[in-house]
């Protein structure tokens, strides 16, 4: 595209620009392609819900961005147009899905494993011994109240 273009039209400083311009430009047009080779019906049974809102997120954003990019070079301000709140509507409901997705990775909290850790991290051997004395005592407690008779010792 740039190389097509008499030399003589445009300053030889953004030479480099317009060079890195029409290769990006030519990369979102193949991948423009490939996104929309495929049936979107197809495409969208094949992903779960989060991600057709991911896919959905960024075909809008993208269209919106190419746009905002066509109103910069019909010499329009793109800040005093729409197209800027729409924008920004977009990024709030990406935020929302990135939200989602940070959720859904989180870890989850074993509360049981938790509390094991807890105590024996807070571990006492002096608490071990009272336990264990309170633990013999209700045991001799028991065995005192109950109605059965000892047997004597067998040699």
């Amino acid at each position: 595209m740039a190389a097509e273009i008499n030399t003589e039209d445009y300053p030889h400083e953004i030479d480099e620009q317009l060079t890195g311009f029409d290769s990006s430009a030519t990369a979102v047009k193949t991948m423009l392609e490939k996104l929309m080779s495929m049936p979107r019906n197809e495409l969208l049974q094949k992903l779960d819900p989060l991600d057709q809102a991911k896919l959905d997120l960024m075909s809008a954003y993208t269209l919106n961005s190419l746009f905002w990019m066509y109103l910069v070079t019909q010499g329009i301000n793109p800040r005093e147009h729409g197209i800027k709140q729409e924008l920004e509507r977009i990024r709030t409901y990406m935020n929302r899905v990135k939200e989602i997705t940070d959720k859904k990775k989180a870890a989850r909290l074993d509360k049981g494993a938790a509390a094991r850790f807890v105590r024996n991290a807070l571990y006492d051997a002096e608490d071990k011994d009272s336990r264990k004395k309170a633990a013999s005592k209700k045991a001799a407690d028991t065995t005192s109240d109950s109605p059965h008779p000892k047997r004597p010792k067998l040699n």
